[in-house]
């Protein structure tokens, strides 16, 4: 059972509806019994960052993030909380991985906010097992992950690098939706129900 946490930060019904068409059972919960409980859990989020944080930390879910020894994977702002600190409203974040949020530059070439699909490279994770470099994924978001250690698969906008997916122990996260990412997002879906 897959435990999609409820912290009012948008994007749920996409993940489950993509849930429900690999066939997987899921609970939607705010209880830490749940969410520990569970084989597996998804953060999603869209939005601003500190109001997510802000969420987390008035629902109690900090520290139940923190303890969660099962596979996790937090998307759009779900990884971005799980980042040291992030620009959108100077928020302290949950610093799983070692990355910081920045906003992206203004450039003429690259819009802001970067939406659409954009390819990802450098992949290294059972995550992104199965697919090809290159493989293209769907952004929504005005900022991103920095590159750093943990950082899985890379992408670029305008002259900006960045970390479209991290990875710290049992924690994965992707900058991307892959519940909208087609063929290629349901393939990284299914890897991390595999793990």
């Amino acid at each position: 059972m897959t435990a999609i946490i409820d912290y009012d930060a948008g994007n749920i019904k996409s993940v489950t509806n993509a849930l429900e068409r690999l066939g997987s059972s899921y609970v939607l919960s705010s209880d830490p019994k749940v969410i520990l409980g569970a084989d597996r859990v998804i953060l999603p989020g869209v939005g601003n960052c500190a109001e997510a944080m802000a969420s987390l930390e008035s629902k109690g879910l900090v520290e139940v993030i923190k303890s969660i020894r099962k596979p996790v994977l937090g998307i759009c702002v779900g990884l971005q909380v799980l980042c040291r600190d992030s620009e959108e409203g100077n928020a302290q974040c949950i610093g799983i991985f070692d990355s910081h949020v920045r906003r992206f530059p203004n450039d003429p070439e690259a819009k802001v906010p970067h939406v659409g699909w954009n390819s990802i490279g450098n992949m290294d994770s059972k995550l992104l097992k199965g697919l090809e470099r290159g493989s293209n994924v769907y952004f929504v978001h005005s900022y991103y992950p920095t590159l750093c250690p943990d950082t899985i698969a890379t992408c670029r906008h305008g002259e900006t690098f960045f970390s479209a997916a991290l990875k710290y122990e049992n924690f994965y996260g992707t900058q991307f939706h892959p519940e909208k990412s087609g063929s290629v997002g349901e393939k990284i879906l299914e890897n991390f129900l595999a793990l």
